[in-house]
């Protein structure tokens, strides 16, 4: 067989039922293969930058690698964003690009680059197929670094000569064993110990969390334990936000309420916690605290983040242990003030109004209207920061916020690989208008393929973020605001079911009539009034919370 056809014959083995793409001249025989697949769906993509955040949230939902490909240079250029997401995001996925035959890779000729080169610094493995007999070989090794230890993308550079070569060898599919090991004991006994001597013990539950699949058994050591827990903007969801000990998540830009219980905190349990989520300085500025690490692998090196139980292992054989060793302890009441005062903001939003709505308005809304296990993509922007801090998440991956490369535009193409990921969870994009132009064009695609997604859209005709940015550190912005087309002309051109809100009410009926039919694309238009934003750095400001 041709080594087009061998790639696709591993995928199949692999279980892929998905590439996402576009196919260019140098990959068209590996794309037609695709289509002969009784197995595989190609989708195609109106962006490879799409194509790339498609398989990202695919895999960051399934823990089987998303699949993503495209052609040579400028092709495999635009996959880099949502490859590098991927990459700090710690998700497994397969990038797949064509490259110039071997008769010019090696030489200055059209559209030849080093994609090889190019893609190693944002993947755990990266390497081409120089030769026809190792195909099956380089993708099956692709797949296996992928998901083996810490979660990553890798890539395959496919020749172009390459591609259409005879093979007689296959290589079958043999899965690395991913097992991780069990905790040492002593470790257990040291970290519970601190614990127990500490006058303030904290809980920050990350992404790793989420990951590993051991958020129920966090949930069950925090109620055992009382432990005060915060998590990050990845790892929510990690801990029910209904926990009396959920304090609720750090990350903001500012010292937040939660903040507060890290500031008295002499000992900081970091389960599933990367330091690409945050800057550890937010919680820990003198480097004094001390802290138990509690993940599958070891983290970067960070003079705030200095660990004095370093625990690798089976994060939920590690919870179970710690919850064995700790099994008559109990935290002392800590941080009920930092709830309530979290609940005050709830409060305000639940007011009623015309719009602009002010953001706590749109996020409590948001949350009345979905249902407990919709998965709600969270894009880069202010609206992310309202959401994280705000939107109470009560289960794992039902609020996906991009914090590690923080990357804008990725919440729409991602909830096309969220629902095709989970095809009976109802799927919500919620992002500003400036990360909407950027990849808008992909409505299409989710129209095209009768993939009902709905899209949220809090519109202030700027790049809000950096607005706000720039008030808090100069008193002023500049180059930040832009005009808009008609957004419900523009959204029902692509064959979207567009909506204008109109008030609070409104927007929770539109949300729920839109969640509750799951069968069509649709645009919700949300006109938001972020004059609050400094308002809320000014009250952070003069806030002083007793714990």
């Amino acid at each position: 067989m041709k080594v087009a056809e061998q790639i696709v014959k591993v995928l199949e083995d692999r279980g892929v039922k998905y590439v996402f793409g576009i196919p260019g001249e140098e990959n068209i025989h590996l794309v037609d293969e695709i289509n002969k697949s009784d197995q595989i769906q190609f989708i195609l993509v109106r962006h490879e930058q799409g194509a790339s955040f498609m398989a990202d949230v695919y895999g960051r939902l399934t823990d089987h690698p998303g699949v993503a490909t495209a052609t040579l240079g400028p092709g495999a250029i635009n996959l880099l964003l949502g490859v590098a997401d991927a990459q700090t995001n710690s998700t497994p996925m397969i990038a797949i690009t064509a490259q110039g035959g071997l008769n010019r890779i090696y030489k200055e000729s059209h559209q030849i680059i080093d994609l090889r080169s190019m893609f190693k610094p944002i993947t755990k493995w990266s390497d081409n197929i120089y030769v026809a007999d190792s195909s099956s070989e380089v993708v099956n090794k692709a797949f296996n670094q992928a998901v083996s230890g810490r979660p990553g993308p890798t890539y395959i550079g496919v020749p172009q000569d390459v591609e259409v070569q005879e093979t007689n060898t296959y290589s079958p599919v043999c899965k690395m064993p991913n097992s991780k090991p069990e905790p040492r004991k002593y470790d257990i006994e040291k970290a519970a110990e601190l614990i127990r001597e500490a006058h303030h013990p904290v809980v920050l539950a990350g992404m790793g969390v989420v990951r590993e699949h051991a958020s129920a058994k966090m949930n069950e050591f925090i109620r055992q334990t009382n432990l005060p827990v915060a998590t990050t903007f990845m790892g929510k969801g990690a801990v029910d936000d209904r926990n009396p000990s959920s304090l609720g998540v750090v990350g903001f830009m500012k010292h937040d309420y939660e903040n507060f219980a890290f500031d008295q905190a002499d000992v900081i349990l970091a389960v599933g916690y990367e330091l690409s989520e945050f800057d550890p300085i937010r919680i820990n500025p003198k480097g004094d605290k001390t802290i138990i690490h509690v993940n599958t692998f070891n983290e970067d090196t960070d003079e705030h983040y200095p660990v004095s139980v370093n625990i690798v292992a089976n994060l939920f054989s590690s919870l179970s242990a710690l919850e064995k060793e700790l099994k008559d302890f109990k935290a002392p009441k800590f941080g009920a003030h930092i709830k309530q005062a979290v609940q005050q903001e709830l409060k305000i939003g639940k007011k009623e109004g015309q719009v602009p709505l002010k953001p706590q308005q749109i996020v409590t809304a948001t949350r009345e209207a979905v249902d407990e296990d919709g998965i709600v993509l969270v894009d880069t922007g202010a609206v992310k920061m309202w959401m994280a801090r705000l939107y109470q998440t009560y289960m794992p991956n039902t609020c996906l916020i991009d914090n590690g490369l923080s990357t804008m535009a990725w919440s729409l193409p991602g909830s096309i690989g969220a629902k095709l990921a989970k095809p009976d969870k109802h799927i919500l994009a919620v992002m500003g208008d400036g990360s909407f132009m950027m990849n808008s064009q992909e409505l299409e695609t989710a129209v095209r393929y009768h993939i009902p997604i709905t899209v949220l859209l809090w519109v202030d005709k700027a790049y809000g973020l950096i607005k706000w940015k720039m008030d808090m550190e100069m008193g002023h912005h500049s180059e930040v605001d832009f005009g808009n087309p008609d957004f419900l002309k523009y959204a029902e051109s692509f064959g979207a079911k567009p909506h204008m809100v109109s008030s609070r009410k409104d927007l929770v009926e539109s949300l729920k009539d839109s969640i509750a039919s799951d069968a069509s694309v649709s645009v919700i238009v949300c006109p938001v009034d972020y004059s609050v934003n400094m308002e809320l750095i000014q009250k952070l400001g003069k806030a002083t919370i007793s714990l």
